[in-house]
């Protein structure tokens, strides 16, 4: 997985109901856009992520997701 700071990452919710999670990325940690993310959602929380299987990154606006 790569992202760029700005790119957000959308976690898939995982049970029937389960909706998407949506973080903007404001630090990328590791190296060559590798994970672990400082991310921020929408409601102003922010952590450390380290996206699994089931997300994807979002690149700038209308570009296709990435795994």
């Amino acid at each position: 997985m790569h992202a760029n700071k700005g790119d957000r990452v959308r976690q898939h919710g995982r049970v029937v109901g389960q909706h998407d999670k949506v973080a903007e990325i404001v630090e990328v940690m590791g190296q060559g856009g590798e994970p672990p993310y400082r991310v921020r959602y929408d409601d102003g929380h922010e952590c450390i992520l380290s996206p699994g299987p089931d997300s994807t990154v979002e690149h700038g606006r209308g570009a296709a997701p990435t795994r």
